[in-house]
């Protein structure tokens, strides 16, 4: 994704409209992007301080009491500041608040806040999705739809099936023969999952068309599971098992090294 999508999709994404595929690619250039980053700031600092006129409820004048209080004790020494500030803020948003006011809304932005900053990323809810896949696929015994170790009858297998044709590719020598491949739904859309097996741990490998930038291989893991995820040629590639990170890793190079040739 381009400085001028990422901007054009912004608000599309403050607002959570976005697929998880377009949020996950606009994330990925928002780590990356310093202009970005302070365009998001900037607009979601506006919106805090515009919901912060919203009338949540009506404080009595001893909660107000009660709260000010509190703050004097945690922060005595920056007492004086904090309600410069509290004038400022009532300046800003106008005379007619009054501070129990204008407290009770700092704490609804508080709250707010808390709200957002607790709802998973496109990327953590991607990666749930796709750990619930591998384990239902294991649970079920259902790895594959076509079963055999050519990726010369696996690749065909996907004609027809999808809008897009998976690589598919031999990893026998570096020890990770492939089974077979299957068709699964994630990130609503139907993908292709090419399966392999490094001696009795199974591997998934997702892979489905990606509208962004290339990215390197990136490791994590997730209810003990580890995942390596990379995009590449116009596609993202996501494979989970429970081998250890490190084979993981090589697992994810030996795929990138024969899809480049």
């Amino acid at each position: 994704m381009n400085h001028q999508q990422a901007e054009n999709l912004l608000a599309a994404y403050i607002d959570k409209e976005l697929s998880l595929s377009d949020a996950a690619d606009f994330e990925q250039h928002l780590n990356s992007c310093v202009e970005c980053q302070i365009e998001y700031k900037e607009q979601t600092h506006v919106i805090s301080l515009l919901k912060s006129n919203a009338a949540y409820f009506k404080t009595t004048l001893q909660f107000t009491k009660r709260l000010e209080a509190s703050l004097a004790q945690e922060l005595p020494e920056k007492n004086a500041k904090v309600s410069w500030n509290f004038d400022w803020l009532q300046a800003w948003v106008g005379n007619g608040l009054s501070k129990g006011a204008i407290i009770s809304s700092l704490a609804a932005i508080v709250l707010s806040t808390s709200l957002f900053l607790a709802t998973p990323s496109a990327q953590e809810k991607l990666t749930e999705e796709l750990t619930a896949s591998h384990v239902r696929s294991l649970e079920v015994d259902h790895l594959s739809d076509v079963i055999s170790t050519d990726q010369h009858t696996v690749k065909p297998w996907f004609n027809g099936k999808l809008d897009y044709a998976p690589p598919t590719v031999d990893l026998t020598k570096m020890g990770f023969p492939m089974e077979g491949g299957r068709l699964d739904y994630i990130n609503a859309r139907t993908v292709a999952v090419i399966v392999y097996r490094h001696n009795k741990h199974p591997i998934n490998l997702y892979v489905w068309p990606s509208t962004g930038s290339d990215s390197a291989v990136q490791v994590s893991s997730h209810h003990g599971y580890n995942l390596v995820h990379w995009a590449v040629s116009g596609m993202n590639y996501w494979a989970i098992s429970d081998l250890e990170a490190e084979k993981m890793l090589n697992f994810a190079k030996s795929i990138q090294g024969e899809t480049k040739k």
